[in-house]
C-alpha cells in the first residue's frame, strides 16, 4: 500500500517527537533530579525495556496486563512484553539481583510505553522517573519518599503550587474484611469508590446485606476529605474497626509530619488509586484544577514476594516530560565561531571555551549560518591581538 506524504509523517495516538528546545529543558531537569536522588543515597538502575510476558506481569505487574504491548520474541518464539511501569522491574532488581539486607535505594529514569494513555489526549510513552525504598516498614521511609517527590516538584519550580494528596488503602481494606463481599461484588465497590459516585454507591450498599456499621462508614469514607478535620470525624465513624484507627493514627502521624511543607496537603480517606498495587499510605502531587497527578505512589510492602523475597517498599514516580514543561528554562545563548579549525590559535580558543562550560558553535564555511537560529548571541571574531567575543547585534 502506499502512503500519501501526509501520512508518512503521521504519528500514532499519543506518541510525540521531542525537540530540541524541549528536549533540553527534559535532560537538564533529569540531570538535575538524578543528581538529587544520588545525594540522597539512591542508586541509578537501568530495568531491561522487554521482557518475557511471565516476569513482566509478574507479582504487581498483573496490574499492568491491560497496559502492555506484547511482541513475539523471533529468536525464542515467546511472548514478550514492553514496560508500561518500571516499578515491578526495579523491585525485582532488589528481590532477585541485589539482596541487600540494608535498605535499598533506587532512581530510574527512561521511557515507558502504554498501549493506552492515562488519560485522554495524553501521551503512551512517559518518561519515568521515580524512587523506589525497599527493606524499611515505617513512617520514616514514607516521609523520606514524600519529601524526595518535593525536591523533585522543587526542580521544577512548582513547589509552592502543588497539592500533596495523601490517602491510606489500609482503612478500605478492614472495612471490606468485615463485609462477606464476593470478588465481582469487592471490584464493583471499588470501581464506585475510584468514581466517588455516591448515588450508585448508596444503592450498591442498599443491596446487600452488611454489618451496618462497616456499611454506615464504607458509604461515608470516599467523602472524607480536605484538611486535618477530616480525622476527627474519621475517628468517630471508624470507632468498631481496630485496624482502620490504626492506618488512620499512621496517616495523621504523617500529616503532622508534613505540617511545615510548601505543598497544600490534602487528605482523602477514599482513595484507591492504585488499590491491587499499594498496602499502606497512598500519595500524588496535582497542580491546583488538574485531574491527573504529576507525580504519585505509595508503600507497596511485599511487591518481591513473587520473586522469592517479600520486603517492605515504598516510592514515587512522575512524567519528567509533564515536569519539564511546567520549568522555567532559560533560552540557552552560544558563541558562534567564525574561523577555520586548521588555525591552531583559532582552534585553541574554541577548546579553551568550550573547557569553561561555554557553547561554541562553528559557522560552516558557505551555510546560512543565522546566530538566531543556531542559538548564538555572541560571536568570536579575528582581533588584532588574537579573537575576541563581541556581542551579535539584533
Amino acid at each position: 500500500m502506499t502512503m500519501n506524504q501526509e501520512e508518512q509523517w503521521l504519528l500514532p495516538d499519543g506518541v510525540e517527537e521531542v525537540l530540541p528546545e524541549r528536549a533540553r529543558a527534559i535532560e537538564h531537569l533529569r540531570r538535575r533530579a538524578l543528581d538529587l536522588y544520588q545525594s540522597w543515597g539512591y542508586e541509578l538502575v537501568f530495568p531491561p525495556l522487554i521482557e518475557f510476558l511471565e516476569s513482566l506481569l509478574n507479582g504487581a505487574g498483573r496490574d499492568l496486563e491491560r497496559e502492555t504491548f506484547k511482541i513475539t520474541d523471533q529468536l525464542s518464539g515467546r511472548l514478550m512484553g514492553v514496560r508500561a511501569d518500571m516499578t515491578p522491574q526495579v523491585a525485582r532488581m532488589d528481590a532477585h539481583s541485589l539482596r541487600h539486607r540494608a535498605p535499598t535505594r533506587l532512581c530510574y529514569c527512561s521511557t515507558a510505553l502504554r498501549a493506552r494513555p492515562a488519560q485522554a489526549g495524553g501521551s503512551r510513552v512517559p518518561y519515568q522517573l521515580g524512587v523506589e525504598l525497599f527493606g524499611h516498614d515505617g513512617a520514616e521511609s514514607d516521609l523520606e519518599v514524600i519529601l524526595l517527590m518535593l525536591e523533585t516538584m522543587a526542580l521544577a519550580g512548582i513547589q509552592d503550587q502543588v497539592v500533596l494528596d495523601l490517602g491510606h488503602v489500609g482503612i478500605f481494606r478492614s472495612l471490606v474484611a468485615a463485609c462477606d463481599l464476593t470478588a465481582a461484588d469487592q471490584a464493583r465497590l471499588e470501581d464506585i469508590y475510584l468514581r466517588k459516585a455516591r448515588t450508585e454507591l448508596n444503592a450498591f450498599l442498599a443491596e446487600r446485606t452488611l454489618p451496618a456499621a462497616a456499611s454506615r462508614a464504607l458509604a461515608e469514607l470516599p467523602f472524607l476529605d480536605g484538611d486535618s478535620a477530616v480525622f476527627e470525624q474519621a475517628r468517630a465513624l471508624l470507632a468498631g474497626f481496630p485496624e482502620a484507627l490504626a492506618a488512620l493514627a499512621a496517616l495523621e502521624a504523617l500529616a503532622d509530619a508534613l505540617a511545615g511543607c510548601p505543598a497544600r496537603l490534602h487528605l482523602d480517606l477514599g482513595e484507591l488509586r492504585g488499590y491491587h498495587y499499594h498496602t499502606g499510605v497512598v500519595l500524588a502531587a496535582y497542580l491546583p484544577g488538574d485531574s491527573e497527578p504529576l507525580a504519585k505512589g505509595g508503600r507497596y510492602d511485599h511487591i518481591g514476594e513473587v520473586f522469592g523475597r517479600a520486603r517492605p517498599a515504598t516510592g514515587f514516580s512522575a512524567d519528567l516530560k509533564k515536569l519539564a514543561a511546567l520549568a522555567a528554562m532559560p533560552r540557552e545563548g552560544g558563541v558562534l565561531a567564525r574561523g577555520e579549525l586548521s588555525d591552531a590559535t583559532f582552534a585553541a580558543e574554541v577548546a579553551a571555551l568550550r573547557a569553561d562550560g561555554e557553547r561554541v558553535v562553528l559557522a560552516l564555511p558557505g551555510a546560512d549560518n543565522d546566530p538566531d537560529e543556531l542559538g548564538c548571541d555572541r560571536q568570536l571574531v579575528a582581533a588584532d591581538n588574537g579573537w575576541t567575543i563581541q556581542p551579535i547585534s539584533s
